[in-house]
C-alpha cells in the first residue's frame, strides 16, 4: 500500500494536538510577519513597531480564525473516516489557499494595494505556504518523535514473562503480581476457565495444577517466547512435552510426553501453525 493511502497517525487529530498546531503556527506567524514582513505590512501607516507588532496580530488572527475552522470541520470528519495522508495533504493545501485568499483581500481592499490582485494572491499563497509548512513540519516532527517515546516508554515498562536464571517461568495476574513460577521443563500447558488460567505442571512425576486470575489472550504474547503454543480457545501447549501428533475420530490430539497418559485437542484454527512447529522440529 503507497504512502497515500495510508491513514495518518492519530495523534494528528486529538483536540489536544490540534490547539498546538493551532497556537505554534499563531505564533510562528507573528515572528515570521515582523521579521520578514511580508503581505505590506510595511507599508500600513506611518506607525512605530508597537503598532506595527498589534497590526499584525490583528493579521495573523484572522488567517488563524481560517485554520481554526479548517481543524475543526477535520476533527469532525476523522470521527466518522480515517484520515489518509492524500486527504491531509489536500487539507492544507485548501488550508493554505484559504489564509492566501483572506491575505490577498485585506491587501485589496484595506491596504488599497494596486498591484495586480492575482499577482497579490499568488505571493501570498507563496509566503503562506512558509508560513503554516514550516511550523507544520517542526509540530509534526516533534509529535512523531513524542510518540515513538512514548511507546518505547510503554514497552520498557510492560512487564516481560522471561526465564530466570534458574528456568524458572513466572506467571503473573492480571494486575501484573506474581503469583506462581514454575521450571520450564515441568510446565505442561495452561488451561482456560472464565477469568482464570490454571497452570498444569509435574510436581514428582505428578500432574498438579495452579490457578491464577488472568486470561491466555493477556499471557499468550509473552509466552509464545517461551516455547509455548496456542493449540486451542481454551489451551496453551508447552511444545517440548508434545511427543507425538495423532488424528482421531473427533479431531487432531496433541499426546504429552509424561507417565500418566494425556492429551490435548488442536482445534481447526491451530492445526496449520500446530504441525508447522512439528515438522520444523523434526528437521532438527
Amino acid at each position: 500500500m503507497l504512502i497515500w493511502e495510508k491513514n495518518i497517525p492519530a495523534y494528528l487529530t486529538s483536540k489536544t494536538n490540534i490547539v498546538r498546531f493551532v497556537l505554534f503556527t499563531a505564533v510562528f506567524a507573528l515572528i515570521f510577519i515582523n521579521i520578514y514582513a511580508p503581505f505590506g505590512v510595511e507599508t500600513w501607516y506611518d506607525v512605530t513597531e508597537v503598532q506595527l507588532f498589534l497590526y499584525s496580530s490583528l493579521l495573523i488572527l484572522l488567517g488563524m480564525l481560517v485554520i481554526v475552522a479548517s481543524r475543526f470541520l477535520m476533527l469532525l470528519f476523522s470521527k466518522r473516516k480515517p484520515i489518509r495522508y492524500s486527504d491531509y495533504a489536500a487539507w492544507i493545501f485548501a488550508e493554505i489557499v484559504s489564509m492566501a485568499l483572506v491575505y490577498a483581500l485585506i491587501q485589496l481592499f484595506f491596504l488599497h494595494d494596486n498591484k495586480d490582485f492575482f499577482s497579490s494572491f499568488k505571493k501570498s499563497v507563496q509566503i503562506t505556504a512558509l508560513v503554516i509548512l514550516l511550523p507544520y513540519a517542526i509540530l509534526w516532527l516533534y509529535l512523531s518523535l513524542q510518540e515513538k517515546s512514548r511507546q518505547l516508554e510503554k514497552l520498557s515498562s510492560e512487564p516481560r514473562t522471561e526465564p530466570t536464571p534458574f528456568g524458572m517461568i513466572p506467571f503473573q495476574d492480571e494486575k501484573k503480581v506474581l503469583r506462581f513460577s514454575v521450571k520450564s521443563e515441568d510446565l505442561l500447558y495452561l488451561e482456560s476457565a472464565d477469568n482464570y488460567i490454571y497452570i498444569h505442571y509435574l510436581d514428582h512425576d505428578k500432574v498438579s495444577r495452579y490457578m491464577v486470575r488472568n486470561s491466555l489472550k493477556n499471557l499468550e504474547p509473552q509466552m509464545s517466547n517461551m516455547g509455548l503454543m496456542r493449540c486451542h480457545r481454551s489451551f496453551m501447549v508447552n511444545f517440548e512435552k508434545v511427543k507425538l501428533i495423532k488424528k482421531e475420530a473427533d479431531g487432531l490430539k496433541l499426546e504429552l510426553d509424561i507417565p500418566a497418559k494425556l492429551s490435548l485437542p488442536v482445534s481447526k484454527t491451530y492445526i496449520e501453525q500446530i504441525i508447522m512447529k512439528f515438522s520444523d522440529n523434526q528437521n532438527y
